[in-house]
């Protein structure tokens, strides 16, 4: 059967499945999992226990980021996946290429991609459909009740004092790669009424000193992985061009887990929460987020 022909069958028997709702696995079915925010999803649901592999990007829970790699998310070969032998593969919608998938489905592997803008507002509809997919279509739903929640309590919380914020989330020598508009940390400082610096240019880029100094941030944000990479906190105000700035003058930094804010799966509102109560702290702000309702 050709792999164009396999791929429409497959979507037709998935499709209908859907609908008829999902089974739950047998004990002895084998599951790979791409895409950190699915894989956190699963771990949440407690519908993990049939994952044996993962891609790089799975670095949560523990206990499946200790498991056999496939590669890379949006480079992975059939090969690579095909060698864990698997039953299933729970796909993030950006897994790929797109071929690979395909020569999985046409080999008999069951291939479930979850497609889902990379937005606040589609974590609960991703929680769901991996609820149903898994067989866990009530948990699915009270998880994505319980998450919708906590983002409209976001939503609901007064603004902060007008403050420019840089999130850095890298860095190449010497020179931060920093979030300007459309990206996953533009949508999360403007969801905790922090302004990007860096909002006029597009994507993640290397800023050099003269950038930092003209738009001057007050508060700098930074995953741990990341400071630890660039030396510690020390290293983050001698980078240059950071004492030209209000955050390098006041050291104004808030430490966060990029993997759980970033991937948009269900540790992302608390973890915006968490944000948000760290940044009350740091601007002396009146304390109106909680990470508990």
């Amino acid at each position: 059967m050709p792999t164009r022909l396999a791929s429409r069958v497959f979507a037709a028997i998935t499709l209908g499945w859907l609908l008829a709702g999902a089974p739950l696995a047998h004990a002895d079915e084998r599951w790979i999992v791409l895409g950190g925010d699915i894989a956190a999803t699963l771990a949440a649901l407690d519908a993990d226990a049939n994952v044996v592999a993962r891609d790089d990007t799975v670095l949560y829970p523990p206990q499946m980021a200790a498991l056999p790699s496939v590669g890379y998310l949006r480079q992975l070969s059939a090969e690579s996946v095909l060698s864990l032998q698997p039953d299933r593969v729970l796909a993030a919608g950006h897994a790929g290429p797109q071929e690979v998938l395909e020569q999985l489905a046409a080999v008999g592997v069951t291939v479930e991609t979850i497609n889902a803008p990379p937005t606040l507002d589609a974590i609960a509809d991703k929680v769901r459909t991996v609820g149903r997919l898994t067989g866990r279509s009530e948990e699915g739903d009270a998880l994505a009740s319980e998450l919708d929640q906590k983002l409209e309590r976001l939503a609901r919380l007064p603004p902060l004092p007008p403050t420019r914020a840089m999130f850095i989330l890298q860095h190449s020598g010497l020179t931060p790669r920093v979030a300007g508009s459309d990206t996953a940390a533009h949508t999360a400082l403007e969801a905790i009424s922090l302004e990007n610096a860096f909002a006029a240019m597009a994507g993640y880029q290397s800023v050099g000193a003269e950038a930092l100094a003209k738009q001057a941030p007050e508060l700098v944000i930074m995953s741990q992985r990341g400071l630890n990479a660039l030396g510690g906190e020390a290293a983050l105000w001698q980078l240059p061009g950071m004492a030209l700035t209000p955050a390098g003058r006041e050291q104004q930094l808030i430490v966060i887990d990029d993997q759980a804010l970033l991937g948009f799966g269900p540790r992302a509102p608390d973890q915006l929460l968490t944000l948000r109560q760290a940044a009350e702290d740091l601007l002396g702000a009146p304390t109106t987020a909680q990470v508990s309702p």
